[in-house]
């Protein structure tokens, strides 16, 4: 599963694309220049139960550690993929 990233600045997604149609996005927006704020997490039925969400979030706190910026996760689900692991505790603005 590729996971593509467009950022315009103001707000960005990491996504995933098949046969040309996009089958997950999560979508954030910046709050300044040290934070941004995961807003919405969406997977289409072609990959779930493919971790594919998870693996979402794993690339925004990828990009989060090479862009030394900060994650405020209020979508529900990245929220809780974020606290429930330690390695990403890091990232997480307070």
């Amino acid at each position: 599963m590729e996971i593509q990233h467009r950022d315009d600045g103001k707000k960005g997604a990491f996504f995933v694309e098949q046969d040309g149609k996009q089958v997950a996005e999560m979508t954030y927006v910046w709050a300044g220049v040290e934070r941004f704020i995961i807003d919405h997490t969406e997977v289409g039925e072609e990959l779930k139960g493919q971790q594919a969400g998870k693996q979402l979030v794993a690339q925004a706190v990828k990009y989060a550690r090479e862009k030394q910026v900060k994650i405020m996760p209020l979508c529900p689900f990245a929220h809780a993929v974020m606290m429930k692991n330690a390695d990403y505790q890091d990232v997480i603005s307070k």
